[in-house]
Parts: structure tokens; sequence; C-alpha cells
């Protein structure tokens, strides 16, 4: 940005006790950072052809034969022993399954301050899962013929690069190659320094477009926040209506989602679960991701992490701002997989996938919407938080995590780590070769956090 809204004192950050037409700019209150993009899609991908056309197969294609999943019950004791290694201070673990039913546990600690533990009725923040709802409104006013998915971006906003040559579709799928704001340097280091700043929509795309765009449009695949600002803008210009609001009336109280919403600001509702952090805005930027014994020693040597619970979330806004609980994120999980809000020809759209990286098995992405394994979903890492939400339709089976930390030590994103594990040892057999990926020939794969 040119300004920086925010003084530059850092103040003293204290360890937690007890752990070791064009559309206007919008100036609703707006704050800290973490580039968090979310882990399990955290690569860069430049493709030799244009992403493939929306209509080709998509979704999973199944590999091997489908087995009753066992109790997950049973993986307390495993789930206990992750957390104290990579020192998670508490979490909410949700799987539902047609054979088990639904099983719901809270591990640990919500608050290292008094030692209380986390209940499965906190409100935790759940970062980039926000991006579904985001899509989710856009898709109903492409439903509703307010705009098309190949609509070009000039149409709302001819400020931006490039805006004649992206579309609607491109924002949604992070192939518009525009920049992430949450990767600028300068803009991490002043959310360090004032985590309680409020940031305005056009503040995050000033800092977006002094940088040059990652590959020219529909080139590439690059997980990139300034996105989904775009298209929250885009959903208040066509509709009138605040986002909060559309997420609430198109979204939340369709679903029966009570204790879901967009809170761009530095509040959690109660009862909540605190956040905490081991790494820097700045230090996430390079962190590496540790393994063996040097992930073991950066997790024990890692002293005691920052209570951040309320960090100003507004830098995320339409990213990654919202605030939920377990039992609405069950609700979620099968409505966003299987189209409850959208008609079957969107629904179909949402979930063609392509690549996130030249890498076999990694994650693909749609439209606002990840293939994790088989588990349509997303997850999510916002300062003091991580989070997952999936369901696998041909299995109908949910898998719902929640931590109070949003980067271990080691660098790993701890619910992250806690899903992979329950998918492998629950779902051995959901291996799903990514749709929608045919002609496409991966080079030049680059990191991005």
């Amino acid at each position: 940005m040119d300004t920086d809204p925010m003084a530059p004192t850092a103040p003293a950050r204290r360890p937690a006790a007890g752990s070791r037409r064009a559309v206007p700019a919008r100036t609703v209150p707006t704050a800290r950072a973490r580039p968090w993009a979310a882990l399990l899609l955290a690569s860069a991908l430049t493709l030799t052809v244009t992403a493939p056309a929306i209509g080709a197969p998509a979704g999973p294609q199944r590999t091997g034969a489908v087995r009753a999943a066992p109790d997950p019950r049973s993986l307390t004791p495993d789930l206990i022993a992750m957390m104290q290694r990579t020192r998670i201070p508490g979490a909410i673990v949700s799987v539902s399954t047609p054979d088990t039913g639904t099983w719901t546990t809270a591990l640990g600690t919500g608050d290292l301050a008094t030692g209380a533990p986390v209940r499965t009725d906190q409100h935790l923040r759940i970062g980039s899962i926000t991006k579904t709802f985001t899509a989710t409104v856009v898709l109903q006013l492409v439903q509703e013929g307010k705009l098309s998915l190949d609509s070009p971006l000039a149409d709302f906003r001819p400020d931006v690069p490039n805006a004649a040559h992206i579309t609607v579709r491109q924002l949604l799928q992070m192939t518009s190659g525009l920049y992430n704001y949450s990767e600028d340097p300068g803009f991490n280091r002043r959310l360090d320094q004032r985590p309680e700043s409020r940031w305005s929509p056009q503040d995050l795309l000033d800092v977006a477009f002094h940088h040059p765009a990652y590959f020219p449009p529909g080139k590439g695949w690059h997980y990139s926040n300034t996105n989904y600002v775009l298209l929250g803008l885009i959903a208040e210009h066509l509709t009138g209506q605040p986002l909060e609001q559309l997420f609430k009336e198109r979204v939340f109280d369709r679903v029966g989602m009570g204790d879901t919403s967009l809170n761009s600001d530095a509040t959690v509702p109660d009862p909540q679960a605190k956040g905490y952090e081991f790494i820097s805005n700045v230090g996430s930027l390079t962190a590496p991701v540790l393994t063996g014994k040097d992930a073991a020693w950066a997790d024990w040597k890692a002293g005691n992490p920052y209570e951040v619970t309320h960090v100003n979330a507004s830098w995320a806004w339409a990213a990654g701002a919202a605030v939920s609980t377990v039992d609405d994120l069950r609700r979620w999980a099968p409505a966003l997989a299987e189209g409850t809000l959208l008609s079957p020809q969107l629904q179909r759209e949402r979930l063609h996938f392509i690549p996130t990286s030249p890498q076999p098995g990694k994650p693909t992405y749609g439209l606002g919407v990840a293939d994790v394994d088989g588990f349509i979903g997303h997850d999510g890492q916002i300062p003091g938080y991580n989070s997952f939400v999936g369901y696998d339709p041909e299995r109908r089976a949910t898998v719902v995590v929640l931590v109070n930390l949003n980067q271990s030590p080691d660098g790993t994103a701890p619910a992250d780590q806690l899903t992979k594990f329950l998918i492998a040892k629950l779902f051995p057999a959901t291996r799903p070769t990514p749709g929608g990926s045919a002609g496409a020939s991966a080079t030049a794969p680059r990191s991005q956090r």
C-alpha cells in the first residue's frame, strides 16, 4: 500500500500462560494477517495449456474398493499423541459415517491461561473455509442471471490489471494470476506490528496490485486471497447488500448454521476457544516445513505460544473472516459437496477440479472448493486457528477438524495433519485420481504460503 494506516510501534506480545460498473471500494472496517493460504492447497502450478474447459468430466475417480470405516473412537490416543507432539493446545474432531454414526470429541485446552478444556460448543475462526460461502453466493447470483462464470472482471472492476481478460470463473478457481496480497512481506510486517488494525477491501487490493501477476489469466494455478476479495465486492455490488447479510440469508439460515457468522473484526463470539500461534506472520512466509528429528526438535524447543484470539480479521474478509462451530460445519459439509444451495448444473460446474500441484495425489481445486482424497470441502488457516471440513459423497462421510493453533513450530498446519491422519486410518481405500486434468502438463511448481 502507498500509506501505512498503522503507526510502526509494535506492542509487546506476551506468551500464553500455562504452555511451554465498477464496483465501488468498500470502506467498512476491516486488520492483521497471516498468509495462511490453506496449507493443503499451498502450492502453485504453471500449466503448458489453459485450464480445461468446464464441462469436462469432473470429480474423483475411485481406484479401490470401499470398505466400512473403523470406529473413530479408537483413534483418540493417537490424536492426543499427535497434538502433544505438534504442540496443539486444543482440538475439536467430528467424524460421521452411515456405519458408525456421528462421533464428536473435544481434546485438550481451550484457554491456556486458565487451563479450561476446549468444548464442542465453542466458536473458532475457520479461515479459508469462508471461501466456500463467498463462492456459493457468487454461484447463486450466476444462477439468477446477474452475471455469468465467463463474465470479464472488467464489467465490475475495470481498474484491476488484466481485468478484461480475467473471468469470474478464474477468480473462483484461482487461475486469474493475480498476486496474493497476504504474501507481501511489508504487509505482514505491518500486521505483526499492529494486529488490531482495520483494513478495507480496497486496502488489500492496493497491496496486491503493487505486484505483477504470477502468470497470464488462465495459464496456471496460484492460491490468492485477492481473488475472493474481488468476488466479495462483486457480490455486494450486484445485490446492494453487505456480504455479512448475504452469507446469513443465502447460506447460514438455509442450512441451519445459527452459530456461524462473518466477523471481519477482532471479535469471536462466546463461548470461544482462545487462539494461539508460535510463528509470526513474517516468519511464516519463509518458515520451512520440517520432518523427522528436525520437526521433533522444533516442536520441543518452541517455548510458549502467543494468544492471538482478538487479532482483527478484517484483512481476511471474504477470503477468510468467518467464525463457526463444529456442529454448523458438520451441517455445511454435505450441503456444500452435494450442492444443496445450487442447481445441478451449477454444482457440476463447481465440482470441475483442476490440479494444484504437479505431484500426484495432491488436492485438486474447483470453484471455491477442494477435493482432498475424495473429501469435498476446504481447509482454513488464520492467526490462532486451523480447520478442515469435508464430505465424501460416495461414503456419505463427513470429517471436521478445528484446532486453536494456526501453525505448529515445525511449520505444518496442525488441523491438516490431524485430517490426513484420520482419512488415512478411517478411509484407506479412498484414493481418487484427480479429474479434469487431461492434457495439462505441469511445469515450474512454486511453493506458496
